[in-house]
C-alpha cells in the first residue's frame, strides 16, 4: 500500500545558504552606493591631532601681549620760538616740576619788549601831562569864577543903588535900566561859567579815565610780553622722567614745536593690540591677569580706543592694586583678560584647522577610530586653549584638530 510522503518544514542549509548570500550582496550594495561619489584619502595618525569632545567649563578670556608704558606722558611743546641757547638736563634724568630743561633767545621778542615798553612810557607821560593841564584848567576856572562872582557883587551893589536913587526920582531912567542890565548879565555870565566848568571837568574826568584804561591795557600786555620772554625758559609742568629731548644748542625752533616729553612715573599702564573681532565685547572695567615673579597681578581696563588700524585695536590697563617691583617702561607681559564669566560648555581643543575651515565643519572619527568623515558644525566663543561648540558634536567624540591643509576637498579620511 502506497504511504504519502510530507515535506519537511523549516530552514534548510540551501535555504540559509542563499539568504546569508543575499544579505551579504545587500550589504555590499550599500556600501558601493553610499560611498559612490564621495573622495577618500589615507592618512597617517602619526602625523594628524586628534582630540577629544568634552564638557566643561569654559573660561572666556583672551590672552595679549601687553607693553608696559608710563601713566601718562606730558609733552613738552615751545610756547615761544627761538634759538637753543643752553640745554641743561639730558634725556633719562629725573625732574622737578619747574626745573628749567632749555633755554631759548629771540631777538625779535626782545625788540617787541623795548617796543612795548617805549609805548607804556609815552602813554604815562600823556597821563601825566593830561593831569597837568587838567588841575592848571580847573585853577584857571576857579579864578574866572572867582572874578564874576566879585564882578557880580559890585554890580548887584550898583544895581541896589540906582535902583533906590531912580525910586526918588534922581536920575534918570537910563541909569537904572542900565545898572540893572549889566547885574542880569555878570549873572548870566557866572551860569555860564559854572556850565563850562562843570563840562571840562566830566570831559577831563573822562580822557583821563580812558588814558587811565588805556595805561593799564598796557601794563597788561607788556606782562603778557614778559611771560613771553620767561616762557624762552622751557620748564617742566609735572615731576617725572624726561623721556626725550628733541633739541640741540643752535637749533632753530619754532612756536609750538613738539620737543621733548615727560614721563609720569608715579603709576604705570599695560597697552595692548587686540583683533578687531572682539571690538565689540571689550569695554572698560574688565578685569585682566598677569603672573611674574611667580606672583600673580590684577589689571583693569581703563580706556578703550576706538580707532581700528591694520585689524587691531588698542586699550590701555591699569593695576588694579599693587603692582609689581621693579616695573620698568618698555617690559613685554603676556596678559589673559576675561571677557566674560565661566560657563558649563561642549568644547574642542584649540588647532590648526581652524584656519581651513573657518569653524564650519571638521572630521570626526567613527567609533572604531579607522576612518573620519566631515561634519558641518557651529563654534562660538574662544580661548587660548579651546573653542566653544554650539552645534554638530557630541561629548567624547574624537575630531581631528590638526591642519588640513594636505587633505584637500577629501570627504573621508581612512587613518593607518
Amino acid at each position: 500500500m502506497d504511504r504519502k510522503i510530507e515535506k519537511k518544514k523549516g530552514l534548510k542549509t540551501k535555504h540559509i545558504i542563499w539568504i546569508v548570500g543575499g544579505l551579504l550582496m545587500t550589504f555590499i550594495l550599500y556600501k558601493a552606493i553610499s560611498t559612490a561619489g564621495t573622495k577618500t584619502l589615507r592618512v597617517d595618525r602619526e602625523k594628524i591631532t586628534i582630540n577629544a569632545v568634552q564638557e566643561g567649563q569654559f573660561n572666556d578670556y583672551i590672552r595679549l601681549n601687553g607693553q608696559v608704558e608710563p601713566i601718562s606722558t606730558i609733552y613738552l611743546d615751545a610756547e615761544e620760538g627761538g634759538r637753543v641757547k643752553e640745554r641743561l638736563i639730558e634725556e633719562g634724568a629725573m625732574v622737578k616740576a619747574g626745573d628749567v630743561i632749555l633755554k631759548l633767545e629771540n631777538r625779535t621778542l626782545y625788540q617787541v619788549i623795548m617796543s612795548s615798553e617805549s609805548d607804556l612810557a609815552q602813554k604815562e607821560n600823556m597821563l601825566r601831562q593830561t593831569r597837568i593841564n587838567f588841575e592848571n584848567q580847573m585853577i584857571e576856572t576857579s579864578r574866572k569864577l572867582l572874578s564874576t562872582h566879585f564882578e557880580i557883587q559890585k554890580k548887584k551893589r550898583n544895581y541896589e543903588q540906582q535902583q533906590a536913587l531912580y525910586a526918588d526920582k534922581l536920575i534918570a531912567a537910563e541909569l537904572y535900566l542900565q545898572a540893572k542890565e549889566d547885574y542880569e548879565y555878570a549873572q548870566q555870565e557866572q551860569e555860564i561859567n559854572q556850565l563850562k566848568a562843570r563840562n571840562d571837568s566830566i570831559i577831563m574826568v573822562s580822557e583821563m579815565s580812558q588814558l587811565t584804561d588805556d595805561l593799564a591795557k598796557m601794563r597788561q600786555t607788556l606782562l603778557l610780553v614778559y611771560e613771553r620772554l620767561e616762557n624762552l625758559n622751557v620748564k617742566a609742568p609735572v615731576d617725572g622722567q624726561l623721556g626725550m629731548l628733541d633739541a640741540e644748542i643752535g637749533q632753530s625752533i619754532g612756536q609750538g614745536a613738539r620737543i621733548g616729553q615727560i614721563n609720569v612715573l608715579t603709576n604705570y599702564k599695560v597697552q595692548a593690540m587686540i583683533d578687531e573681532h572682539y571690538i565689540d565685547r571689550v569695554r572698560h572695567g574688565l578685569s585682566g591677569t598677569l603672573s611674574r615673579q611667580e606672583k600673580t597681578w590684577e589689571l583693569t581696563v581703563k580706556k578703550v580706543y576706538p580707532e581700528v588700524r591694520q585689524g587691531q585695536f588698542r586699550i590701555d590697563m591699569v593695576f588694579a592694586n599693587e603692582m609689581p617691583e621693579n616695573i620698568r617702561t618698555g617690559q613685554t607681559y603676556y596678559i589673559n583678560l576675561e571677557l566674560g564669566q565661566p560657563q558649563d560648555a561642549l568644547m574642542i581643543a584649540r588647532g590648526t584647522f581652524f584656519q581651513s575651515t573657518g569653524g564650519q565643519w571638521i572630521y570626526v572619527l567613527d567609533p572604531t577610530g579607522s576612518y573620519a568623515t566631515k561634519r558641518n558644525i557651529r563654534i562660538g566663543r574662544q580661548n587660548p586653549q579651546y573653542y566653544e561648540v554650539l552645534e554638530g558634536l557630541n561629548p567624547g567624540e574624537q575630531v581631528i584638530t590638526s591642519g588640513y591643509e594636505s587633505f584637500g576637498d577629501n570627504d573621508k579620511l581612512v587613518i593607518n
